[in-house]
């Protein structure tokens, strides 16, 4: 029943939004150029209106719902609008219309909201990119953009996404967690900020490893507070989320093709462009590709105290991780080089986990130690009660 009653409002919906984009166009109505005062009382005079002639019965409550449906699928993004508001949900996952799931708080529940179809889901992601340029179809059927907001979205549709299109959304936060906040909700000790915040300042070199959703950017974040104020700060991102507060930071973010697959700009060319551009420190967002090999560079020729972060779920899995990186960048040189170049650019690795309740956690902080005979050579100099 309750199925059935959700479907019924899916079409309510459609059917009134094609009534309220006719009526805002024959009033005249710009909604991209008119007041959002004046957008939205037009939008609920012409669902009062509908609902009056087709005779719907619809409690308040209902009228008061669909009427904000319509305003957030006019003006914002439709069923992604309310998710995008609460600053709860960390992350927004659309699998087809009738499929969204959302984190919060690390753990993933299916979400109330719903699509009208497959066509309803495709035009929400085109008024994501039409402010930026972008296309979806069966052309180029999957991209990568930004919310205004600074939200990553990634959007793949048929006939690469098999079950309908779907949405990826990683929000951006501009309320970065501090230490105090970390240290209360259990993700870290005193201890582990007064091991952490020594390395930044003695200008450690310093990789946040970890898997998905455990927190790098934002630990990246947090260290990043206590570089000295004197020096010269370039990051480096695939999609600007960190905030640093310091008085002197350069930001560079990479381009993807356009249309016709020209104009990208990697971040390994902006790694090179930045040693050019006299910074103390390189902040990159995350190493994946082929950028490591700049960024060891950089680190092992007078860019001490530069960072990164990288998807591992051990510090011994990083190494190896960026060891492959090498590999497939066509770093060529023997092992015991790689292995050398890795452990004198590296000084540190703080690994992050998160636990099955979906709490994030500092397990470990070690120090690479490198000797003739293992230039992996790690020494702990933090671990979390869960790993002793």
């Amino acid at each position: 029943m309750a199925g059935r009653i959700d479907e019924e409002y899916q079409q309510l919906k459609a059917h009134t939004h094609q009534r309220v984009v006719d009526r805002l166009d024959e009033d005249g109505i710009e909604v991209a150029r008119s007041n959002r005062t004046r957008v939205e009382d037009a939008i609920t005079r012409a669902v009062h209106q509908h609902i009056a002639e087709r005779r719907i019965p619809l409690s308040n409550q209902d009228m008061n719902q669909l009427v904000r449906d319509m305003i957030d699928e006019v003006m914002g993004f439709g069923p992604l609008e309310p998710m995008l508001r609460d600053s709860t949900i960390n992350d927004v996952l659309v699998n087809g219309p009738e499929d969204v799931f959302i984190e919060v708080r690390g753990v993933l529940q299916r979400a109330q909201a719903r699509f009208i179809d497959d066509d309803h889901v495709i035009r929400v992601i085109r008024r994501i990119l039409a402010p930026l340029g972008r296309r979806l179809d069966e052309a180029s059927p999957m991209v990568d953009a930004r919310l205004p907001d600074g939200s990553r979205v990634n959007a793949i549709i048929p006939p690469l996404a098999l079950d309908g299109p779907s949405i990826s959304i990683r929000k951006f936060n501009r309320h970065h967690m501090t230490a105090e906040d970390l240290i209360r909700a259990g993700s870290m000790t005193e201890e582990c900020l007064r091991v952490m915040v020594e390395a930044v300042q003695k200008r450690r070199n310093i990789l946040v490893s970890g898997g998905t959703g455990t927190g790098k950017t934002t630990m990246l974040n947090l260290i990043s507070q206590y570089i000295p104020r004197n020096e010269r700060v370039l990051t480096i991102e695939d999609s600007a989320e960190l905030m640093l507060e310091h008085p002197h930071v350069v930001r560079l973010e990479t381009r993807p093709a356009n249309t016709e697959g020209k104009g990208r700009i990697t971040a390994r060319e902006l790694v090179v462009n930045a040693l050019r551009m006299r910074p103390d420190r390189i902040i990159l967002g995350e190493v994946r590709s082929s950028e490591i090999i700049e960024l060891l560079q950089a680190m092992n020729t007078g860019h001490e105290g530069s960072m990164s972060t990288i998807h591992a779920n051990g510090t011994r899995d990083a190494l190896v991780r960026i060891e492959t990186l090498l590999a497939v960048s066509g770093y060529d040189a023997s092992e015991q080089a790689i292995g050398r170049l890795i452990g004198s650019a590296l000084d540190m690795i703080i690994q992050l986990v998160r636990r099955p309740d979906g709490k994030r956690e500092v397990s470990a902080i070690v120090q690479l130690a490198p000797r003739e005979d293992d230039p992996y050579h790690m020494e702990y100099l933090y671990r979390s009660d869960n790993e002793r």
